[in-house]
């Protein structure tokens, strides 16, 4: 009991510590973990923002010279010549809408229907046909395409993952004409902040350098531009006169992979032949023929003519900055490395020269 009580006594007689927290402490540790939440979801979302702020750079760039033109006509300011120009691009992109996806859903439908005898025409391609026949490929693919409604029932995960992607497709959209828009409007307020930036006795060489940078650069995208509708032009004709399904779509597809430089035609012709497929082999392969040739017509007469001369890169350096653009941050990463090079090669010639 005597061991009791002393235990008691010892207990009670331990010195009890009081830690008294100032509530500013407390507001600067929350401060610093809302500050680590959003570095961290900075530091996720760089890549996509400096995406959409190339791509609407590039945008900025390509409309400056109409809205410019706008403006001399109407006598307005530029805020109002963008707002016509935003007007009119947004009226031919709701009529090219109207235009071509009604026509793409009819045709969906159709190319759903004819699928059993493509499956069953596989066997008739030239060069391949037999050794897909000699495998059994038609009738994997048959039975494969037999059991897709029964994978898809009951399982919504991918509409949900198409849902998403379309959602954030919309988002990325939206952020980048933003951000186009607001290029275009403080374009030359942010060049006058940076030209006061430039020590005076530098100033003179700096504006003759930004101005040849933004002339490689305008004349690389309106030459890209001017490239990329007649290949997505030439896609459309060649597609109609054969008869491909979803022709419309297939030259838009065409038309936007083919302002990527180099590698871009490439890899937007391979739908419009696959759906060429579609109709017979013989069509599948007038039309890769077709599509084959017009490469070459463009990368050795076209792409030099036009944007070669505009960024006076020879063609090994236009595929050497595409292919390093493209590894080091994709499709983007090639759409700027060539305008890039180009305007660095301008900008350091003009530098090189003697006072």
């Amino acid at each position: 009991m005597a061991e009791a009580d002393d235990a008691g006594a010892t207990a009670t007689s331990l010195p009890v510590r009081v830690v008294d927290v100032d509530w500013r402490s407390l507001v600067v540790v929350f401060a610093a973990f809302i500050v680590l939440v959003a570095l961290r979801g900075l530091a996720h979302s760089i890549p996509r923002t400096l995406t959409a702020l190339a791509i609407a750079t590039i945008l900025a760039l390509a409309l400056n010279p109409v809205v410019e033109a706008a403006e001399r006509r109407l006598g307005c300011r530029r805020a109002a010549a963008l707002a016509v120009v935003t007007l009119g691009v947004t009226v031919i992109v709701v009529l090219l809408a109207l235009l071509l996806v009604p026509p793409a859903v009819r045709e969906g439908r159709d190319l759903g229907a004819q699928l059993p005898r493509v499956v069953k025409d596989l066997g008739r391609l030239p060069l391949v046909g037999d050794d897909l026949v000699k495998n059994d490929v038609p009738a994997k693919v048959q039975r494969w395409v037999e059991k897709l409604p029964d994978r898809l029932n009951g399982n919504t995960a991918p509409l949900k993952r198409a849902g998403r992607s379309l959602a954030d497709g919309v988002l990325a959209a939206t952020v980048t004409l933003l951000l186009a828009i607001t290029l275009l409007l403080d374009g030359q307020r942010l060049v006058r902040a940076v030209r006061r930036l430039v020590p005076g006795r530098y100033r003179r060489r700096a504006d003759r350098a930004g101005g040849l940078a933004y002339q490689v650069v305008g004349r690389y995208v309106a030459g890209s531009l001017l490239v990329a509708g007649v290949a997505g032009v030439a896609v459309l004709i060649v597609g109609l006169a054969l008869g491909v399904p979803l022709t419309p779509l297939a030259a838009a597809w065409v038309a936007l992979w083919d302002l990527v430089p180099q590698i871009g035609g490439a890899a937007g012709g391979v739908p419009f032949v696959l759906l060429a497929i579609t109709k017979g082999a013989g069509t599948g392969l007038i039309a890769l023929l077709f599509f084959l040739v017009y490469l070459q017509i463009e990368n050795h007469i076209l792409q030099p003519l036009l944007v070669g001369h505009a960024v006076k890169l020879s063609p090994p350096a236009t595929m050497t900055a595409a292919l390093i653009g493209v590894s080091a941050a994709g499709v983007v990463g090639a759409l700027v490395a060539v305008p890039l090079v180009g305007a660095s090669k301008a900008v350091y010639l003009e530098l090189r020269r003697p006072r």
